[in-house]
């Protein structure tokens, strides 16, 4: 009995220490897989950040062969302290002081007889630019001629009562009278005559045309009246418009009315025309504000010889120079834009080679890694430029060819500059 239990107690310590032992290999074995797939995403975490860093490098650096380089003409310069002015930007249009612009009308009604002139003729004041026909004209020289006849006759009157009066041969009373006809006379007169100068007719002979005349030098601009159509009276038949004395209207924000005074030069080019820079000078500033966007218009002069070939009504961007800074700068095309950011290319010191073709043939590689800007002031070429990250004074900056770059670290597509 004995050495039935013994064995029984052998076989179940047998069993208990195979069972063991596999619990103790199955534990190891998930310890090692553990261990390994742990290893393995380590791995592939710092496998897909080194990637990240490598895509992120390559979205703001591009690399050049010495033969690229020479080929697209890369230049290089350095930053400049230059003294470039402070500008306050502003748009408006030209203009002409109101002495300088004409609406022609008449001041009697009457039916076009002739035109003389056409849109973008020159003329002078008091040309004739057409004429109309009324025949209350007739009247109005017939009245003229009238008191023109019976103040002849009564100053004759006049000076035989005056000597009967003076002898009392007359009652005074008779001198009286026609001395009040007289000055009436001579005031129909005269309002004949007003009549007749002020529609430009003469008060000599008899017509019944009146002349619309030019009231000031300069061209002819819209025509509203066609031959042998009515002439109203107040109604514009022609606008006249002198260019000589063209000056601009610009739309100042209240935030910078404070920097604008009278006598700053201004620099501005035509929005619809060519990028030609014109100068003029400000010689006033209104005091009230035009419109609800709350600007205040500024008006500058234009020199004579500038304002040729200019109308008005044309639109313009115009730099109002305010003071000048010495501020880091750089040639403006320098300068790229990339979405809503601007960029210089930094040429950087490391060189690389690269194997071309299959042969053991290298050529050097050359990095350049775009730096963002804020840019400031352009004047002179050159564009005012603050640095999002600092760089080293002496750093070599691309300053020919930096749009090609951005072309090149965008994948050849689409640049701005």
């Amino acid at each position: 009995m004995k050495n039935i239990l013994n064995s029984l107690t052998a076989k179940n310590a047998r069993e208990f220490t195979q069972r063991s032992q596999r619990v103790i290999s199955l534990r190891a074995l998930r310890f090692f897989l553990f261990a390994f797939l742990a290893v393995t995403f380590t791995s592939c975490n710092e496998k897909k950040e080194e990637e990240t860093h490598e895509e992120e490098k390559s979205q703001t650096e591009v690399a050049l062969t010495a033969s690229q380089y020479k080929t697209i003409g890369i230049e290089t310069g350095f930053i400049e302290n230059r003294n470039l002015n402070k500008v306050i930007k502003a748009n408006g249009y030209t203009t002409v002081p109101p002495q300088n612009s004409a609406e022609v009308s008449t001041l009697i009604g009457g039916t076009v007889k002739d035109i003389f002139v056409l849109e973008g003729t020159f003329v002078n004041k008091g040309k004739v630019l057409a004429t109309i026909q009324n025949l209350e004209v007739i009247e109005m020289q017939e009245e003229y001629h009238s008191a023109t006849a019976n103040i002849e006759y009564l100053q004759l009157e006049y000076n035989r009562q005056k000597t009967l009066s003076d002898e009392n041969v007359n009652p005074r009373k008779t001198f009286q009278e026609v001395k009040a006809r007289l000055a009436a006379e001579r005031a129909r007169l005269q309002a004949a005559k007003n009549k007749l100068d002020a529609l430009h007719v003469s008060t000599k002979g008899s017509t019944s045309l009146v002349p619309i005349v030019a009231p000031i030098n300069g061209y002819v601009g819209k025509i509203s009246i066609a031959k042998g159509a009515y002439a109203q009276t107040g109604v514009s038949l022609f606008e006249v418009v002198d260019n000589s004395q063209m000056h601009l209207d610009l739309n100042v924000y209240e935030k910078d009315l404070g920097s604008i005074s009278v006598g700053q030069v201004i620099d501005f080019v035509l929005t619809n025309q060519s990028n030609k820079s014109i100068k003029g000078k400000i010689f006033g500033i209104n005091k009230s504000f035009s419109n609800e966007s709350k600007t205040v218009a500024v008006h500058a002069k234009i020199e004579s010889a500038d304002a040729k070939g200019l109308i008005p009504g044309m639109y313009v961007s115009a730099n109002i120079n305010i003071t000048n800074a010495t501020v880091p700068a750089l040639p403006k095309d320098a300068v790229v834009r990339n979405a809503d950011k601007y960029f210089v290319f930094v040429e950087e010191a490391e060189h690389q080679e690269k194997q071309t073709g299959k042969e053991e043939n290298h050529e050097k590689e050359i990095h350049f890694k775009a730096i963002e800007v804020i840019p400031g002031t352009t004047d002179l070429g050159f564009t005012e430029l603050k640095f999002v990250d600092e760089i080293a004074p002496n750093a070599k900056v691309v300053t020919e060819g930096a749009f090609y770059l951005l072309s090149a670290m965008k994948g050849g597509g689409e640049h701005e500059h």
